[in-house]
């Protein structure tokens, strides 16, 4: 089997790394080209923590306060909708120049985005950052598939782990540092600089193959996954607060949902090039990797999501502080990326870690399950960072886990598709999760309340709304009840969660165990067992 041979250790000076002039890369171009690959990165990572600080100004500026929750949505839908398409294409036609499409987009509606005038242009122009969000983190994890070889590639983990860590940082304080000292729109303005940089840097030192065969591209196919996926996504928004889970309209887009990705299984099957290729799906890896991912996803982005609205709803926090209360998190996972990553490098094996991740997840859920109103601020953080470690453990184990196990031919297939699935599962597990939340909330707060008195428009139907100054203003018999109801409510959350935790730690022992390979295969043959 033809191979390029690479160093199998790339922070030596020399190692190798593919481009078109055959040209080896040294050691500082390799950490170059990661410098700008980390920055594209944390545009996408950014864009999800440093928007929802300055929602409430938008709103107060532009008006149309019945579309906010559009600010978010559009964006999700087009950069979920468009993910499995720039795996398709990265792999057809080259992944440098798809990249640096996304990075423009992005751009273009981030520039856009700061020149709304009114709710529906930011909305719309939202949707053209998300056509470029969706293909960053897809992109980033190809690319690095490309450049260093698998066995080296958890040497890096830390750097991923580290761009989620600095963005689960700063965006809710460059969120409220710009709202508060400059304007809104600077949420948006500040991906410009990032951007352009990472633009000049993959341009001059990033150098990667590109394919010029004439190659078929599935456009029906991407146009039924991004309708079904839409669907999904409209059905998690709207399900529950817009519409009632058993609407005719909530029940509708379920219906058209399936036929839909019926319509996609027929399609991709008779496709002469998928834009998913079903056969993917008899890779055990793959298939064992995209259930991991959806779990993951649904836990992460789901349960783990509403622990800023206790630290602002019981603790009083402002978004700001919330979001930094969350550091603990942060740093159990970079911590456990890091590790991890430093083991798999050398020993060459990484199934035990999903395994152990999921173990420690369980336990972090089940520990969070026991939040009070009085809890310390010390033991809630050792609770998010032993459930921070546990995903830490896991959450890039399972991209480099598909990245070793298909054919170089479909790296950006799978690798997008991973992405794409640990979205959907956030999607579906954020909807799921808010679902019981607000439920419980409903059912406890009148229990809670004394005799006679009503619950409050601020919790009315279970959904809490104001400010943590609104609510401490409350009647101090009201206010206490519903913080009570509230803790309540999450402590059924998180024990709802547990059981998917065992799911993964389940799911987890059928992934199988392949040699990672010391070499970036640059061919589309099939790989043999002993690569």
């Amino acid at each position: 089997m033809a191979q390029t041979n690479y160093s199998s250790d790339p922070t030596k000076s020399g190692t190798l790394a593919p481009n078109n002039g055959g040209k080896p890369l040294t050691h500082r171009q390799i950490l170059v080209v990661f410098s700008a690959l980390m920055l594209g990165m944390l545009l996408a990572a950014l864009d999800q923590t440093i928007v929802a600080t300055a929602l409430p100004t938008i709103v107060g500026d532009l008006g149309g306060l019945n579309h906010l929750s559009w600010v978010v949505t559009a964006y999700l839908l087009t950069s979920t909708a468009a993910t499995p398409l720039y795996g398709k294409i990265s792999d057809l036609f080259g992944r440098k120049a798809l990249f640096q499409i996304a990075i423009v987009l992005f751009l273009i509606g981030s520039a856009l985005s700061g020149l709304s005038q009114n709710m529906g242009e930011l909305i719309a122009f939202r949707a053209i950052q998300g056509l470029g969000g969706g293909g960053l983190f897809a992109m980033v994890m190809a690319i690095i598939g490309d450049i260093v070889p698998a066995r080296d590639r958890g040497k890096y983990q830390g750097l991923i782990g580290a761009v989620f860590a600095a963005a689960s940082v700063l965006g809710p304080l460059a969120g409220g540092f710009f709202t508060d000292s400059l304007s809104w729109r600077w949420i948006f303005y500040v991906n410009l600089p990032i951007g352009i940089i990472a633009l000049v840097v993959t341009s001059v030192v990033l150098k990667l193959p590109v394919n010029k065969n004439r190659h078929y591209i599935d456009f029906l196919g991407s146009a039924l996954v991004a309708a079904a996926v839409t669907g999904i996504l409209l059905i998690t928004v709207w399900g529950g607060n817009t519409y009632a889970w058993t609407s005719s309209t909530i029940l509708g887009l379920a219906v058209i949902s399936v036929l839909l990705i019926a319509a996609f299984i027929y399609v991709e099957f008779h496709s002469p090039d998928p834009v998913l290729p079903l056969s993917l799906f008899r890779n055990q890896i793959f298939s064992v990797s995209s259930i991991l991912g959806f779990v993951t996803g649904f836990l992460m982005f789901g349960a783990i999501i509403f622990l800023p609205e206790y630290q602002q709803v019981v603790r009083g926090a402002s978004a700001i502080k919330s979001g930094l209360m969350l550091i603990p998190l942060t740093v159990g996972v970079v911590l456990a990326s890091v590790g991890s990553g430093i083991l798999i490098s050398r020993r060459g094996k990484y199934k035990v870690f999903p395994i152990i991740g999921s173990v420690v997840v369980t336990v972090g859920l089940y520990l969070m399950s026991t939040l009070k109103v009085d809890t310390t601020y010390t033991i809630q953080a050792a609770m998010m960072f032993v459930t921070g470690f546990g995903i830490g453990l896991s959450m890039q184990v399972i991209v480099l886990a598909t990245q070793n196990g298909v054919e170089h031919k479909d790296l950006g297939t799978a690798t997008s598709a991973i992405s794409f699935f640990r979205t959907m599962g956030g999607a579906v597990g954020t909807s799921f999760f808010g679902s019981i939340l607000v439920n419980r909330l409903a059912y406890n707060m009148p229990k809670l309340l004394p005799h006679g008195v009503a619950v409050p428009k601020s919790v009315a139907n279970g959904a809490i709304s104001g400010s943590p100054q609104v609510l401490n203003s409350l009647p101090p018999a009201i206010h206490s009840a519903l913080l009570q109801a509230f803790v309540n409510s999450l402590h059924i959350m998180f024990l709802a969660a547990i059981p998917f935790a065992v799911v993964t730690l389940a799911v987890g022992f059928f992934l199988p165990e392949k040699p990672l390979r010391s070499v970036v295969n640059k061919g589309t043959e099939k790989l043999s067992d002993s690569d």
